[in-house]
C-alpha cells in the first residue's frame, strides 16, 4: 500500500505484483492566512488518511490480510512540531512558506555559504527549514517551549502507524542542515537554532523498514497490526521511481500543486540554481527544481476568481482557452503567487498579469496561467542545459498530465516531445512500489514499467513553438524589471501590517496555534 500526503490531497494506492487494485483520494485545503504563508492541518492529513485506507480496504477486503508493506511520501520539507505526546503544537508550516524573509537574512549572516553549500547542496533559501524554525521561535515562544520533535508530512503519518519518531533521508537532505556525503547535522546550524539535538529525529534511507502498523492504528485505520512500514519518499522522489526514470538524462516534469521537474543523475553534482534530491534507485540522483505554485495556481484561479467548483469547470475552461491562439493574445502571467523557489530563490517575488485588455476573456486568463507554469518549467531546463544537463526524454505526470491541452502548450513551449501519463498515481504508487520491492514483491526496479501502460505522446507544432519563444523572451525579461517594485509592495504591506498590531502582539492568529 502506498499513502501520499498531497498539497491538496491524500491519496491511497493498493498493488498487487502486477496491476493497481485500487485508488482512493480525500481532498484537504492549503491555508493562506497572510501574504506569503502557507499552512495545513496535520490532523486533516491524518483523517483522510483513515478515510482513504478505510475506503481502500473496503473495496479490496480479500487483499486486506495481505499487505505485505506500507509506504508513505508527502510534501518536503514541511514542518509538523510536535509536544512531547506526539500531538501537533500548530499549523504545519508548508515547504513553499515565505514567512521567514528576516530569519532567512540572519542565516545567510551567520552561516559561511560557500561552505554550506559544499556540505548540503544548497545556499541558504527558504525552503530550508532552519529559518523558518527560528521564525517560530521568535514569533510563537510559546510553541517554540514545548516543541519536542519535529517531522515532515510523511513522517508524521509514519509516527501516527507505527509510534516511531523518524525523518526520511530526503527531508534531511533538503532541511539545508544535512550532509548529504557523510549523512550528519550540521554542528554550527543547530548551534544557531539553540536547540536539543533529539528535536530532529534519526535519519532512515528511504526503503529501510522503521516499525510496524500499531494496535491502536490497526483499530483506526481496519488495517492489520505488525504490517512493516518504510521510511517512505519525497514526493517528487517517489513520483520519479513511478515515471520508470533510472537512467540518467531523463527528465521529469510534475504538474502538481507545486510544479517540480527531475533530471536524474549518477553524480553528486549539486548547482545552486537547483534543489538536490538522492533517488530511491541505488546509486542515482535528482537535480530538481521547484515551483512554488502550479496546479495550486490553477485550483485558486477557479475557486477564488471564478467561484466555480463545479465538476466540469476545467474541461469547460480548456475548450475556451483552446479557442484563443498561442500566447494568450499578449497576456502574460508571472506565477509566483507565493514567491518562488527555483531557480531564482525570491520569496518576494509576486503574481503579475501583464498584457491585460477589456478584449480578454476568462478563457485568455486561464490559457495565460496554463503557459505561465510552463515558461517556469522551460525557465529551469534552460538552467540545466547550461550545466551541461541536456535530457534524454521527457516525461509528465499528475493532475495537469490529465489535459491533453495543457500538455500540448508543454510540447510547444518546450519544442519537444513529451510522453504523458494521464491516469498517472504519482507518489501514491512509486512509494507502493518501493515498499513493495523492500517486502519482495518485486525483484527489478524495471517492474515499475508495469504500471505504466497508459500514456498519451505529444509533439510540438512548430508555428506554436515560434510564437512561443518570443512570448517567453518576454516572460523572461519581467521579473528582473519587477523585481525592486516587488520589494517595494512587500515592504508597504509589511509596514501596514505591523502599523495595525498592537504594541507586543505576535504576527500569528490565535486560531492558527492551536
Amino acid at each position: 500500500m502506498g499513502i501520499d500526503i498531497g498539497t491538496t490531497a491524500v491519496k491511497a494506492i493498493l498493488l498487487s505484483e502486477r496491476d493497481i487494485v485500487h485508488q482512493s483520494s480525500a481532498t484537504h485545503s492549503l491555508r493562506s492566512p497572510q501574504v506569503g504563508w502557507a499552512e495545513e492541518d496535520a490532523e486533516q492529513w491524518w483523517a483522510n488518511t483513515l478515510r482513504v485506507v478505510r475506503e481502500t480496504l473496503e473495496a479490496a477486503p480479500e487483499a486486506a490480510g495481505q499487505i505485505a508493506a506500507i509506504g508513505v511520501s508527502g510534501m518536503v520539507p514541511a514542518l509538523v512540531l510536535l509536544d512531547g505526546d506526539g500531538r501537533p503544537l500548530r499549523a504545519t508550516i508548508q515547504q513553499n512558506d515565505a514567512r521567514a524573509v528576516q530569519e532567512l537574512e540572519e542565516v545567510r549572516d551567520a552561516l559561511d555559504q560557500e561552505r554550506l553549500f559544499a556540505r548540503t547542496g544548497g545556499y541558504s533559501n527558504l525552503q530550508h527549514v532552519l529559518p523558518r524554525l527560528l521564525w517560530v521561535r521568535r514569533h510563537e515562544p510559546e510553541i517554540w517551549a514545548r516543541t519536542r520533535t519535529v517531522l515532515g508530512s510523511y513522517d508524521y503519518i509514519n509516527y501516527a502507524l507505527t509510534g516511531v519518531r523518524a525523518l526520511e533521508m530526503n527531508w534531511a537532505v533538503e532541511s539545508g542542515m544535512y550532509d548529504i556525503r557523510t549523512g550528519e547535522w550540521l554542528d554550527d546550524s543547530l548551534a544557531l537554532l539553540g536547540a536539543d539535538p533529539e528535536l530532529l529525529p534519526p535519519v532512515r534511507p528511504s526503503g529501510e523498514i522503521i516499525g510496524a502498523v500499531t494496535e491502536a492504528a490497526a483499530a483506526q485505520t481496519g488495517l492489520t497490526a505488525g504490517i512493516p512500514v518504510i521510511a517512505g519518499s519525497a514526493d517528487h522522489v517517489a513520483s520519479t521511481l513511478a515515471a520508470g526514470i533510472t537512467e540518467p538524462g531523463e527528465l521529469l516534469i510534475k504538474f502538481g500543486g507545486a510544479g517540480d521537474l527531475l533530471y536524474c543523475m549518477d553524480e553528486i553534482r549539486p548547482d545552486p540554481q537547483l534543489f538536490f534530491d538522492c533517488h530511491v534507485f541505488p546509486d542515482a540522483y535528482l537535480l530538481n527544481g521547484c515551483m512554488a505554485s502550479s496546479g495550486s495556481l490553477v485550483k485558486w484561479y477557479a475557486e477564488q476568481m471564478l467561484q466555480d467548483n463545479s465538476p466540469d469547470l476545467f474541461r469547460r475552461l480548456d475548450e475556451e482557452a483552446a479557442r484563443v491562439a498561442p500566447g494568450a493574445d499578449g497576456l502574460i502571467i508571472l506565477p509566483y503567487f507565493l514567491g518562488e523557489k527555483t531557480p531564482i530563490f525570491d520569496p518576494q517575488a509576486r503574481g503579475v498579469l501583464m498584457g491585460l485588455t477589456l478584449s480578454h476573456t476568462r478563457g485568455h486568463i486561464f490559457r495565460a496561467v496554463l503557459e505561465a507554469v510552463i515558461y517556469g518549467f522551460r525557465h529551469h531546463i534552460e538552467v540545466l542545459e547550461g550545466i551541461g544537463c541536456r535530457a534524454t526524454r521527457v516525461l509528465a505526470t499528475n493532475g495537469g498530465a490529465k489535459s491533453r491541452f495543457w500538455c500540448q502548450i508543454a510540447a510547444d513551449v518546450l519544442g519537444t516531445e513529451i510522453r504523458a501519463y494521464p491516469g498517472h498515481p504519482g507518489s501514491a504508487l512509486g512509494v507502493a512500489f518501493l515498499a513493495g520491492k523492500t517486502a519482495g514483491l518485486y525483484r527489478d526496479w524495471k517492474d515499475i514499467e508495469r504500471f505504466l501502460t497508459e500514456y498519451a505522446d505529444y509533439r510540438p507544432i512548430p508555428a506554436h513553438t515560434a510564437i512561443y519563444d518570443e512570448a517567453y523572451a518576454v516572460y523572461r525579461e519581467l521579473y528582473p524589471l519587477l523585481k525592486p517594485q516587488f520589494e517595494r509592495v512587500n515592504a508597504l504591506y509589511r509596514d501596514r501590517t505591523e502599523a495595525a498590531q498592537p504594541p507586543g502582539a505576535s504576527t500569528t492568529k490565535g486560531e492558527h496555534a492551536s
